[in-house]
């Protein structure tokens, strides 16, 4: 292979590792958005509602699926996980606790771009969020006994 055709083979790989992931970040709702500072909120305890994150993603409300996308996003953008490991809805004045069967988001779409030390994945979440994988946001992966299987976490 030439010195030509290979610099070639590479622009169209890195061009269409960016086409993919321009794609990914456009089908956010949220992209560019940053999170509200639930971390610096601390409100009294208001008790639990009856409100569910289901392993597919799916949230509920007194046993039913909430169907607007956007009232679960705007939920999804005060969750925060205290360290007595529950999870809750927290505001400036109030903290409310919630149950989450698996994980509070579900990944819907991954893009990869690069390789080998300088490969970079990057996810959308079902809530609309765009997170990549690295020092912040953790990858990691657990041992799931009803597949036999692996199952990957990334932290959101």
């Amino acid at each position: 292979m030439t010195e030509l055709t290979e610099h070639r083979e590479q622009s169209l790989t890195s061009a269409t590792e960016a086409r993919g992931l321009e794609a990914l970040i456009s089908r956010s709702t949220r992209a560019g958005k940053g999170p509200a500072p639930v971390e610096r909120w601390n409100p009294d305890f208001c008790g639990d509602l009856d409100m569910e994150i289901r392993a597919d993603g799916t949230w509920f409300y007194l046993g039913t699926p909430i169907g607007r996308m956007p009232l679960v996003q705007l939920f999804s953008t005060v969750l925060r996980k205290d360290a007595d490991g529950k999870t809750y809805l927290v505001t400036p004045v109030e903290r409310v606790g919630i149950r989450v069967v698996d994980a509070p988001f579900v990944a819907v779409e991954m893009d990869v771009s690069g390789a080998g030390d300088d490969q970079v994945i990057t996810f959308r979440t079902n809530v609309g969020d765009v997170v990549e994988a690295g020092p912040g946001h953790a990858l990691r992966f657990v041992d799931e006994e009803a597949t036999g299987g692996l199952k990957p976490y990334v932290l959101v």
